[in-house]
């Protein structure tokens, strides 16, 4: 064999390498190396979608302000039950927490709860009488059963949800959840977002 025919198949050789090996590699990340998500939240999918429809006031200052949840981004707490035993109290309490930790951001913001079943509305101000800005919501009932779908029919005291400024259920925190690291996802939504 000739100088020149060895040299011609070392190039082929080293051709087909260079096409082969990224493809290998882009298959192994693709196929069998874990996806490595950076958000602590848990993405709701499909995502739910929601109408403006879907929410009522439950008390007068939510009724006169459901117009703040159009175009903002929502972090809602999710009351299943007819009390709002300590879990619960103690999610509503994070996500009011996590509304200050925003700083600049907080206007993109609403705080919401919704109440998913017919709770009594002077037993419902007692928990809440401090927190001024809190929007207290009642669902309609596709609303209702979209949401209990999200977890399969069981959604426990303490849930958080975020909605986007589009009405879309998109994350879900479960019970305990730590508001630094719901601050740390919204913050990154905030940045990317180009709406709310």
């Amino acid at each position: 064999m000739t100088n020149q025919q060895r040299q011609n198949r070392r190039t082929i050789i080293m051709l087909f390498g260079m096409t082969l090996i990224p493809f290998c590699i882009a298959w192994y990340f693709s196929h069998i190396a874990p996806a490595k998500t950076t958000n602590n939240g848990e993405l709701v999918v499909p995502v739910v979608a929601t109408e403006k429809t879907d929410f009522i006031g439950f008390d007068k200052f939510s009724t006169d302000n459901m117009k703040e949840l159009s175009g903002h981004w929502l972090v809602v707490n999710i009351v299943p039950a007819q009390d709002c035993k300590q879990v619960c109290m103690d999610a509503i309490h994070k996500s009011k927490q996590l509304h200050l930790m925003l700083n600049k951001d907080l206007t993109r913001v609403r705080r919401v709860v919704i109440l998913l079943n017919q709770n009594d509305p002077q037993t419902v101000a007692t928990w809440w009488k401090d927190d001024t800005r809190l929007l207290k919501l009642k669902v309609s009932e596709t609303l209702a059963a979209k949401i209990k779908q999200i977890r399969k029919n069981a959604v426990p005291e303490g849930m958080l949800f975020l909605i986007d400024p589009l009405g879309n259920i998109m994350m879900r925190y479960e019970p305990g959840f730590d508001p630094y690291k719901v601050e740390k996802d919204l913050k990154k939504l905030l940045n990317v977002s180009q709406i709310g």
